[in-house]
């Protein structure tokens, strides 16, 4: 035929075979795929056995050393501490801050926060810190309860601090999701125990959140509180399966659970399994809690949202008041976290504080940063955050152990080539502290009073439920459940049925290994170019977005009952839930305000009582103070030129902190005489350093602008031109906070990371 409409015969055939082949290709692809996929599994289900016939599971990738165990105390637990052994090529300083990784046991086994090089416990060791570890064993020690792990882990920090006899502060404590209310509880309880402290990805105010953002703090008002908790322990003879804390977690994403993790390897087969396997090593791993232990959980913090309110109780009596910790507190957290969005991770601060004035009074230095997108897990597990959140903050830790009290924001940024003092910031990011308000805070979007009434009614509702249940029905369900039937309950838990069903016990799977393996050896993958790979991701985002929308109605639809029955006015009435019950606070949120104010006259004659160092130490943080941010480089500068001058032997970082502290309330109440004196004391005594010296490490993070510039030259009018001879300092008056010489930044070559302990990095790992 001729015209628009005719057929080339020969370009028809050869269209068909080439369909003919890629749909043959694509098929022997799949089939190759599906036995490929089957022995991942069946790999899985093995490492599942292996994994849970450990005494000790976890999943550290680091080499560790035992030091002491939980239950070997006076009121044992499950827990206990290792020294993590650097790597070769790694080289730690014994008279450096000791560093402490303590895991959540929210479900799965101990290791998150080191099951790779690049990860908490790593970069601790890259950055020269003697690493330990606060791990647990699958089963709790009968009738343990919260109260006694925090003793448990009091007994090892101070085994970690004996151990480091050299170094004169306090270690540095980083407590992952569940484990980072209970260190904040602990050093609430013992202020005396720690350094700085690290909460990741940690619930701290239960209640907040986004509304149609954040559907898991919904869960415990759509069960009626508390008291299934209660029962479920009940029915496991005491125990409580953590395999039910993980379904929690699963169901936030059933696109995931149910079709993408698995599908995601399925399709790359030949390069996804070994990340798979070695995450699901660690989403497996499921650990057991004592009733008592999920009940604390679940009445006094899930639920009750008592830790910022100041009404957990230890069982001395003692109330936990967050106000009383006295470490510097950063809070690391991400807007990709469904499960501890930021607004819970940093909500309690004004909970706790009424202005910023009180949080100062405190002299309490809150630091946080904020992830643009990182799920929970990848807080504690991604690559990408260690190598930039955790290695920067973890690096700087020295520098916001002396930051002045307050509020601040931890930011991040690229380091640019070619800039001044680039030396003095390792790796390719750069660290700076603004400060912020409370208002900054209130900002991220907190609850309503609305929110909190309809909290404070599941609140109530959940001690009536618990009540009725532990009155009339406990003492039933203890009657009928047995360790037996608890014990065959837990093996048949879909979470881990699913990993047994897919082992070497199945015998249909036996053959399935030798099959693989010829496989392997004659694999045959489809063209990255073949149309039919294109239909298969088409139909499986078709699948994933069909199950998400599943997500949204029900959890659209959850959010809406939640609204509808806590909010309505008469369950409320009933419960005796009002505006100003709904979410009680501290009274004396303006605590210490009043002391401060009445000391300020103290301060003030003191004022003029410094020397030469301090005088400079005080024109640093003038300037500084206009600039709206410090600089992870200025405070290296100022290090560099401490270690490299004679006179500051035995100077140590807290005695540097605590004039930081004394000069920034100065500064901050009475500026213009703190300002003025700095003038008369430079007249009488020689600087430690010259003027040029001073503006290099006031310009280490770039050049000097607007109301900081103005600052700087108001200060280099006090410098003198000359040194003629000088009144000695005045009697009494310490020389030692901040006397500093010249250090002429060194050629590329003998450049080092400044600050403590020896700092050499292993080679790059994938």
């Amino acid at each position: 035929m001729i015209g628009p409409f005719s057929v080339n015969p020969s370009a028809g055939a050869k269209a068909e075979a080439l369909f003919r082949s890629d749909l043959g290709d694509y098929l022997v692809d799949v089939a190759q795929r599906n036995l490929l996929m089957l022995d991942v599994l069946r790999r899985r289900g093995d490492n599942y056995l292996q994994h849970m016939a450990m005494i000790a599971p976890h999943v550290l990738g680091f080499s560790f050393e035992p030091v002491m165990s939980g239950l070997s105390l006076p009121r044992p637990v499950n827990y206990w501490l290792v020294r993590i052994i650097p790597p070769e090529g790694v080289v730690t300083n014994e008279a450096s801050r000791p560093f402490i990784v303590v895991d959540p046991r929210a479900g799965h086994g101990p290791g998150i926060g080191g099951m790779k090089p690049d990860s908490e416990i790593g970069a601790a060791l890259a950055a020269g810190h003697p690493c330990y570890f606060i791990g647990f064993l699958p089963d709790p020690v009968p009738g343990q309860t919260i109260e006694d792990v925090g003793c448990a882990e009091a007994a090892f920090i101070e085994a970690v601090i004996k151990r480091h006899p050299d170094y004169p502060g306090k270690p540095c404590v980083i407590g992952n999701c569940q484990a980072g209310w209970a260190v904040l509880g602990l050093a609430a309880a013992r202020p005396d125990l720690m350094g700085p402290i690290m909460a990741a990805g940690a619930p701290l105010a239960y209640w907040n959140g986004k509304d149609g953002l954040n559907p898991m703090r919904y869960s415990g008002g759509m069960l009626g509180g508390s008291w299934l908790a209660s029962l479920t322990g009940d029915l496991g003879a005491g125990i409580f399966d953590g395999a039910y804390l993980v379904q929690n977690f699963e169901k936030l994403n059933p696109a995931n659970t149910w079709w993408g993790k698995l599908y995601d390897v399925w399709s790359q087969v030949d390069t996804e399994a070994e990340r798979f396997l070695s995450f699901e090593k660690w989403w497996g791993g499921h650990v057991l809690l004592n009733r008592e232990e999920i009940e604390f959980i679940v009445e006094e913090l899930f639920v009750g949202n008592k830790l910022t309110k100041g009404e957990v109780r230890l069982s001395s009596g003692k109330t936990i008041d967050l106000r009383e910790v006295t470490s510097p507190i950063v809070v690391f957290c991400s807007w990709g976290d469904n499960i501890t969005p930021p607004q819970q991770a940093l909500g309690w601060i004004t909970d706790l504080y009424a202005s910023d004035l009180a949080l100062i009074a405190a002299e309490q230095t809150i630091v946080y940063c904020i992830h643009p997108q990182a799920g929970h897990l990848g807080v504690f597990v991604s690559s990408s955050v260690a190598k930039k959140e955790h290695t920067e903050l973890t690096e700087n830790m020295d520098l916001i152990d002396i930051l002045p009290p307050g509020l601040w924001e931890a930011v991040i940024t690229p380091r640019e080539p070619g800039q001044d003092y680039a030396d003095l910031a390792a790796g390719n990011h750069v660290l700076r502290f603004e400060p912020r308000k409370l208002e900054d805070i209130r900002a991220l979007g907190l609850n309503s009073a609305e929110d909190d009434r309809r909290f404070a009614t599941v609140a109530r509702l959940s001690e009536i439920n618990a009540d009725l249940y532990k009155t009339w029905l406990r003492p039933w369900v203890k009657a009928v459940a047995n360790a037996p039937a608890a014990e065959l309950s837990r093996r048949l838990n879909p979470l881990r049925s699913q990993f047994e069903a897919f082992s070497h016990n199945n015998p249909f799977l036996r053959g399935v290994p030798v099959l693989a393996e010829q496989v392997r050896r004659n694999r045959r993958p489809a063209a990255p170019g073949n149309p039919f790979l294109a239909w298969q991701q088409m139909a499986s985002q078709n699948i994933a977005a069909s199950l998400d929308l599943f997500r949204d109605i029900r959890d659209s639809a959850t959010e809406l009952l939640f609204k509808q029955v806590y909010g309505a006015p008469a369950l409320q009435q009933a419960l005796g839930v009002t505006d100003e019950t709904a979410r009680p606070v501290p009274a004396d949120r303006e605590r210490g305000v009043a002391e401060l104010e009445a000391g300020l006259a103290g301060l003030r004659q003191r004022v003029s009582e410094i020397n030469a160092n301090i005088a400079v130490l005080r024109a640093f943080m003038f300037v500084l103070a206009a600039g709206k941010s410090l600089d992870e480089r200025i405070f290296a500068a100022l290090r560099r030129l401490q270690k490299n001058h004679q006179s500051l032997e035995g100077t140590t970082l807290w005695q540097f902190k605590a004039k930081v502290r004394e000069q920034f309330f100065m500064l901050r109440f009475d500026r213009d005489e703190a300002v003025a004196a700095i003038e008369r004391v430079l007249q009488k005594q020689a600087p430690p350093i010259s003027l040029e010296e001073f503006h290099g490490i006031l310009t280490a993070a770039g050049p000097l602008e607007g109301e900081a510039l103005t600052r700087y030259e108001r200060v280099s009018r006090m410098f003198p031109d000359h040194a003629p001879e000088r009144e000695p300092p005045a009697p009494g008056v310490e020389t030692s906070a901040l006397t500093v010489r010249a250090a002429t930044p060194k050629p590329a070559a003998q450049r080092r990371r400044p600050g403590t302990g020896s700092r050499r990095r292993t080679a790059p790992q994938k």
